[in-house]
């Protein structure tokens, strides 16, 4: 499944199933859509940043989303852990965003580290920033590794996204490789489509370590499951069904934080021109995969970031974008 799918429902998770409500609601359909602003959790994503440390502002009112997947506890662990990771660009024209992935395993210094291991600044991949010091030390990571101001934060919480699909009755999956199931018993899904319920379908999402090329395979996931709840979303036309609706929308509400200082349906409702085709999707230029110590980790390109970034910081990704067209995930 291509990136995008991933990065899409993303959005529309993080704006709230935005594109879900606006065409037919109406006045009652955007009060409506208010009431759920409660239910959405806010976290403090910036505390203790300093001004002087931070990048300047987008260019002529431009937005940048850190968006962060947050997945689970696994036993002895103090914090959840940050598997998916991406800045999304939202020009001042309002009129498309890019979205730009980060992977997880990116080697990069983390300005600041816990007691035992230092405390101050260290190399690790860049999501440890997230198990370190949590949203502000992750933004801080982000903008230093990036060069560009982040304006606000969204986290998606891959176990309440359980409940989105728990509201769906299921979701049909695609399997691109043999996947033994656990949570199923033992099952094992051949290659094909399968119907899966959360507990089997967020195993799957979640597992690498019976494929090859694991993470990359975890990545691939992640974006079938979303594509299964998206066309799980039209065929059951959720959208003409009141009820469906309403357990859909607010169990989508639940699987999402946000920071204090994001004006969430202000924000929607200047997005609301937005849809999926004019979204772009991307990858942090990298040159490969390797080991430091016994982690492996992806070594990025750091010339041709600093150039992705740097049109990002001066809102050209238009330009930038025409010229580097293989930069571009097919849709």
């Amino acid at each position: 499944m291509p990136r995008s799918r991933w990065a899409r429902l993303t959005i529309l998770v993080a704006a709230l199933v935005l594109l879900l409500v606006i065409g037919g609601g109406g006045v009652g359909g955007w009060l409506y859509v208010r009431s759920l602003e409660k239910q959405v959790q806010k976290v403090e994503a910036f505390n203790g940043l300093q001004e002087a440390q931070r990048p300047v502002r987008a260019a002529d009112s431009a937005l940048n989303f850190l968006v962060v997947g947050k997945d689970q506890l696994e036993p002895g662990e103090a914090t959840s852990r940050t598997d998916t990771i991406m800045l999304v660009h939202v020009p001042h024209s309002r009129n498309q965003a890019q979205v730009i992935s980060i992977p997880r395993d990116t080697w990069t210094t983390i300005p600041e580290s816990p007691p035992e291991v230092g405390g101050g600044p260290r190399m690790a991949k860049i999501n440890a920033a997230y198990a370190w010091g949590g949203t502000p030390l992750l933004v801080r990571t982000v903008e230093e590794f990036t060069g560009v101001r982040i304006d606000h934060v969204v986290l998606v919480d891959f176990v309440g996204f359980a409940k989105v699909i728990d509201a769906l009755g299921g979701v049909d999956v695609t399997v691109d490789r043999p996947f033994t199931s656990d949570a199923a018993g033992g099952q094992v899904y051949q290659p094909g489509v399968h119907r899966m319920n959360s507990a089997v379908a967020l195993e799957y999402a979640r597992e690498r370590h019976q494929f090859i090329d694991g993470d990359y395979s975890r990545m691939r996931h992640q974006q079938a499951i979303v594509a299964a709840v998206m066309q799980e979303v039209r065929r059951r036309g959720i959208l003409a069904n009141p009820a469906q609706l309403d357990d859909f929308l607010r169990a989508t509400a639940g699987a999402v934080q946000v920071d204090r200082e994001l004006p969430l349906f202000d924000t929607i409702w200047s997005l609301r021109g937005l849809g999926v085709q004019d979204l772009t999707m991307l990858t942090t230029p990298t040159t490969g995969t390797g080991m430091v110590g016994d982690q492996s980790v992806i070594f990025p390109d750091t010339p041709a970031s600093a150039k992705l970034f740097a049109a990002v910081r001066d809102d050209t990704m238009e330009q930038w974008l025409a010229e580097n067209p293989t930069a571009l995930h097919p849709n």
